[in-house]
């Protein structure tokens, strides 16, 4: 046993049975309740950009049915008030109504880094056409008659399993079909008690087909333990809290599930050092040693169509992003060129600059970032005042201002589209990987994920492969109230601001700026629309039990199919020459510092063309065409 799954196994035997658990809650006061329900009025009346197109959407009005609990908590006595759990449970309802991952509300103490767990995981795949669900995972320790990965599951608490699956679908925010499913299968057995409320029942009778083909049924108590820790504070004024797209259920379930099941995965901090990592490329069906193994992990898989590389992007939930894309380019380095699958299944989002920092290198043409936009009401307009001329030096919304305030005159919905990542940053490196590419998606990327989706598919990189229908649809920057509270004391404290502290380490997000697609889709919103996969792949039992066999092999079709190119260069300065290394390439075209020195016909797959004043140059940047086309690229520093 490592010492990361020792931490884990300790950790584990501390956790307690959830009717003990509850028994600790409910110390809000009849005020505090009074509060929570006038800042939650705040953040969706005045901040939440979303609000038209959700009413539209899905029927719903939020603003009314918090003033109707506020009046119900202006005629209760502190003897006479609800009992705390129904109010969790309104309060979470209302946010939930808008189906929307990034507004939520957040459990005050002691729900605050809680998980409720049963000790398995279910997922779902598909034979003949029909949904089936089996045990994919078991917390080690844990054991059954006949239990255990692979078992079949039949029923949950009496109720035919897909209809129990529906039901709790029901419950939690989902910006279309395949994204409340997805979600109610995600929390049929880990549950952040922050984010939701408790489980009604104290345990659960899961009925199922076990290895020896006999059916039982198992009876399992609920159990909370504490959480991991996140990596990024969202709370605080930096530029991750400020550039923040994540789904924190599924980022909170995310990290359960590697405490839980893959113990080993954990890590305290979000890299550990590098020095010691290989820089031999990946044998086929090895694993690359990366410095970020709760992020990435990178292999070589070996299908009918060839040997190609996969690295799974579990998070963009960082603090650094420039940090984030170097792991990335050095493990497609060592991974092999001819074909890269590129699966951000699961990912709940994170960094925004991390998400669009990555687009640039898989394509050589520019990346345009997404725009966002504000709703245009007189709190977001004073925010952005007051931060117009970046006094702290963190946080600049000056390029919003002119339009928030002629949206103010004019009657305008939202403020004009501005980018959050900055545009010269997303195109800082250029193209580092070569071959195709296929990103495989499902519909629990969100937020930042379904920003990298959409960018992905609207600069063309290559063909989107969902296991489910859809992505996420979770198309928006997200703030913290605390977050929102400290914009309006910076750099000096305002007098009369709404926000208000929090009772009992309670919290509050808000969808903020909504994120827009570019080129072809140019102006349509991701929030509920998502993205939609060039080609869709039905999970087989063969996928949850041999690591994805089925899924590997759909895309190492689709990468067959497709060009392999190549474009390395070498300058010698004092010669003044460049060599070429191509494939599949007729023209090279070659930048000096942004201004253009040669364009050279490829005749041969290495080529040596002499280059006046290479030797000075801080960027060169080659550009490879084919049949008038520009299909590769390459940028070298001096």
């Amino acid at each position: 046993m490592t010492e990361a799954s020792e931490r884990m196994a300790k950790r584990l035997a501390g956790a307690v049975d959830l009717q003990d658990f509850l028994r600790t809650a409910g110390t809000l006061t009849l005020d505090d309740r009074r509060t929570l329900v006038q800042q939650a009025l705040v953040l969706i009346e005045q901040n939440y950009v979303h609000l038209p197109l959700k009413a539209a959407m899905h029927a719903v009005n939020p603003v009314q049915r918090l003033r109707l609990l506020a009046l119900r908590l202006s005629r209760q006595t502190e003897a006479l008030m609800d009992p705390e759990q129904v109010f969790h449970a309104e309060l979470s309802e209302i946010f939930h109504s808008l189906r929307d991952l990034h507004t939520n509300y957040l459990l005050p103490q002691p729900f605050t880094g809680k998980i409720a767990y049963l000790p398995y995981q279910i997922e779902e795949y598909y034979r003949d056409g029909e949904r089936h669900y089996a045990v994919t995972r078991i917390v080690q320790g844990f054991s059954a008659p006949s239990f255990g990965p692979g078992a079949e599951v039949t029923h949950w608490n009496g109720v035919p399993i897909d209809r129990a699956v529906a039901v709790n679908a029901a419950r939690f925010a989902g910006g279309n079909a395949a994204a409340r499913h997805s979600r109610g299968l995600q929390s049929l057995t880990i549950r952040p008690l922050r984010l939701h409320v408790p489980p009604d029942e104290a345990w659960v009778a899961l009925g199922y087909i076990g290895a020896d083909g006999a059916a039982r049924e198992l009876r399992e108590g609920w159990r909370v333990t504490d959480n991991l820790p996140p990596f990024v504070d969202a709370d605080e004024l930096s530029t991750a809290a400020l550039a923040q797209g994540l789904d924190l259920g599924t980022d909170e379930i995310g990290r359960a599930v590697k405490m839980l099941f893959v113990p080993q995965a954990v890590t305290p901090h979000e890299t550990v050092d590098a020095a010691e990592l290989t820089t031999e490329p990946a044998q086929p069906g090895a694993d690359v040693p990366t410095s970020m193994p709760a992020v990435f992990r990178a292999r070589s898989v070996a299908t009918a169509s060839g040997v190609f590389g996969h690295i799974r992007v579990f998070t963009f939930n960082v603090n650094d992003p420039d940090g984030f894309v170097r792991e990335f380019v050095r493990l497609i380095g060592l991974l092999p060129q001819e074909g890269l699958v590129l699966d951000m299944r699961g990912n709940g989002g994170g960094h925004i600059f991390a998400s669009e920092f990555l687009l640039q290198t898989l394509t050589p043409r520019p990346i345009s970032p997404e725009p966002t936009q504000f709703i245009t009401t007189p709190l977001n307009a004073r925010i952005c005042r007051q931060h117009e001329e970046n006094p702290t030096g963190s946080i600049d919304l000056g390029s919003w201002c002119p339009s928030m305030s002629q949206a103010l005159e004019t009657g305008a919905v939202y403020s004009g589209g501005f980018s959050i990542t900055p545009a010269d940053r997303a195109n800082a490196i250029g193209q580092r990987y070569h071959g195709p590419v296929v990103l495989i998606t499902d519909a629990r990327c969100y937020s930042a994920t379904d920003i990298f989706a959409a960018g992905f598919q609207d600069h063309r990189i290559g063909p989107v492969l969902g296991v489910d229908g859809n992505t996420g649809a979770g198309g928006a920057n997200v703030w913290t109230h605390e977050l929102l509270k400290l914009l309006l004391e910076l750099p000096a404290p305002a007098a009369d601001s709404p926000y208000r502290p929090l009772p009992g380490q309670a919290g509050m997000r808000v969808s903020i700026r909504r994120t827009l697609r570019v080129h072809d889709l140019a102006g349509t919103p991701v929030e509920d629309l998502g993205v939609v996969p060039d080609h869709q792949h039905r999970m087989t039992r063969d996928d949850l039990l041999h690591d994805n066999r089925d899924l590997l092999e759909r895309a190492g079709r689709l990468l067959a199919g497709m060009p392999v190119r190549r474009l390395d260069a070498e300058i010698a300065g004092a010669a003044g020459e460049l060599t070429l290394r191509t494939r599949l390439l007729d023209r090279a075209d070659v930048y000096l510092d942004g201004r253009p020195r040669l364009s050279a016909d490829v005749t041969q797959e290495v080529m040596t063309v002499p280059v006046p004043g290479i030797g000075s140059a801080r960027v060169i940047r080659i550009e490879g065409f084919q049949d008038g086309e520009l299909v590769a690229a390459r940028t070298v520093f001096g």
